[in-house]
């Protein structure tokens, strides 16, 4: 039996997400039981969204989780590069391969062809995908319009009868019709492969022997099945774990519950006690035990005990855990020594003085002034956003519309941050003043206080973001339907 090897391969296009520590978790504690070995790979193929920004908070994350890695970046397992970013080459021969055997072709398809297909295919009721259009061009057709340089990706061809057929270690055998398959883009036009493509190839060429990943890779697999048997290649063993849910049982998102590590860490939860919770999402300790270190779920991990009922992520059962940790784990010096370290990081000690320093005649002041930054979530009721020229409605308004512009925002600093609302509110036709209280009172939890683009900048998208959602439901919450209404509404005002 060849030996175990897993993998997680976060995408670096925005905060570390929960999912990816659940799913990191899971991969490690297989290859550990098994004494296998844990790979991260960093899927950057995206130009636009990817950035080394995103790629280290990523490490760092998952770090300070205590969910090291064996091979990956910064650790040369002697099959890197680890980033797909530097591996062009290896695609570039791999999809010649395909061409040569026609199992891969050349699209010229445009967008707006595709876009017209699309709708037509959805007025008729039919299953929207790409219809072939291209696999009907001839050889010198092909080569002509490509030695003219002509924009165009390249397919995976894919039959249209039949079924595909595959084993997953957790819900067992699983048929889907190959009609039901899109033909898969595997190489952009700017030439950089999709994750379908350097999926299957990464894994292949880092000897991943077991792909342990979420339910709604579920639907990709005959695509990357066709191309594990296209190269002759031995299909790994796949398993499929539930998806995280929010209580009222959909999909664990930011816009129910803050799905950033970061955010977590912030708010002062222990890793042992935030990695410890993970491991209850959909899995338990043969002894029913819910306080278990990594070491203990480790030596008794069994991929036998996940449970397929979606796992509820409760952060009042978080809560209660961690304060288990606190209590049972560390005594009065390490109580006084782990709260000194999250409560007067240097960081952001050295970002709230230049703030305060000159508003202060002692210390004592200084609560007063900046406790707003050691605190999670303030508690607030809609009273709090009495204002004379401003509703609850136009409260919730510029609260949610001035969220979406900081989760937009390509740099995160002070200047981006006040230019963006200062653009927010003419757009929205408010005056600046009357703009920024509902942001003072969600954000500090009073309606006059330190410069709150000042305090948004040093308390970070992560409890920014905690912050204003919970301020939209102290002010009576927004229904999907008017939320919806409102996205459209925000793209007419947004900078």
């Amino acid at each position: 039996m060849p030996p175990v090897r897993t993998r997680i391969a976060p995408s670096p296009t925005g905060d570390p997400h929960l999912g990816t520590a659940y799913i990191a978790l899971f991969n490690r504690c297989f290859a550990r039981r098994h004494g296998g070995s844990f790979v991260l790979r960093i899927e950057d193929t995206d130009r636009e969204r990817s950035s080394r920004q995103s790629e280290d908070k990523i490490l760092q994350a998952l770090r300070w989780l205590g969910l090291d890695w064996d091979e990956g970046p910064g650790r040369d397992g002697g099959k890197g590069p680890y980033r797909q970013s530097e591996r062009s080459a290896i695609y570039s021969d791999h999809i010649r391969i395909l061409l040569e055997k026609s199992l891969a072709f050349p699209c010229f398809c445009d967008e707006k062809r595709l876009a017209d297909l699309r709708r037509e295919q959805i007025r008729l009721k039919q299953q929207p995908g790409y219809d072939g259009h291209c696999l009907g061009l001839s050889a010198d057709e092909t080569a002509r319009r490509i030695e003219n340089g002509e924009r165009h990706v390249i397919r995976l061809r894919v039959p249209r009868e039949g079924e595909c057929v595959f084993q997953d270690l957790l819900r067992g055998e699983i048929r889907i019709q190959w009609s039901q398959v899109d033909m898969p883009v595997l190489i952009k036009s700017d030439g950089l492969p999709t994750y379908h493509f350097a999926n299957v190839v990464d894994d292949r060429l880092m000897e991943i022997s077991h792909v342990i990943r979420g339910e709604e890779w579920i639907s990709s697999v005959p695509k990357h099945v066709l191309l594990y048997d296209s190269f002759g290649w031995n299909r790994p063993v796949f398993c499929h774990m539930p998806l995280l849910r929010n209580p009222d049982k959909s999909k664990l998102s930011k816009r129910k519950n803050p799905t950033s590590i970061g955010y977590y860490q912030a708010m002062g939860y222990l890793p042992q006690a935030l990695r410890n919770y993970l491991g209850t999402m959909g899995w338990s300790m043969p002894d029913g035990e819910e306080k278990f270190s990594l070491a203990e779920m480790e030596a008794r991990f069994d991929l036998k005990r996940v449970s397929l009922g979606g796992p509820i992520f409760d952060r009042e059962k978080l809560d209660w855990l961690n304060g288990r940790y606190l209590r049972e784990d560390l005594d009065d010096a390490e109580f006084v020594k782990h709260f000194a370290e999250w409560a007067f990081q240097p960081g952001l000690i050295e970002q709230i003085t230049p703030l305060v320093r000159q508003r202060v005649s002692r210390f004592s002041d200084v609560t007063g002034l900046a406790g707003h930054f050691l605190q999670g979530e303030l508690a607030l009721t809609a009273e709090d956003f009495t204002h004379k020229h401003l509703d609850q409605d136009a409260c919730r308004r510029i609260l949610l519309f001035s969220l979406w512009s900081l989760e937009a925002l390509p740099d995160w600093n002070r200047d981006a941050i006040e230019a963006g609302f200062q653009q927010l509110a003419e757009n929205m036709e408010f005056k600046i003043r009357d703009f920024l209280f509902p942001l003072f009172v969600a954000v500090s939890g009073k309606p006059v206080s330190l410069s709150v683009f000042d305090s948004i900048a040093v308390l970070g998208l992560d409890l920014t973001r905690a912050r204003l959602r919970a301020a939209i439901e102290a002010l009576g919450g927004i229904s999907g339907k008017q939320q919806k209404k409102l996205e459209k509404e925000f793209q007419s005002e947004s900078p």
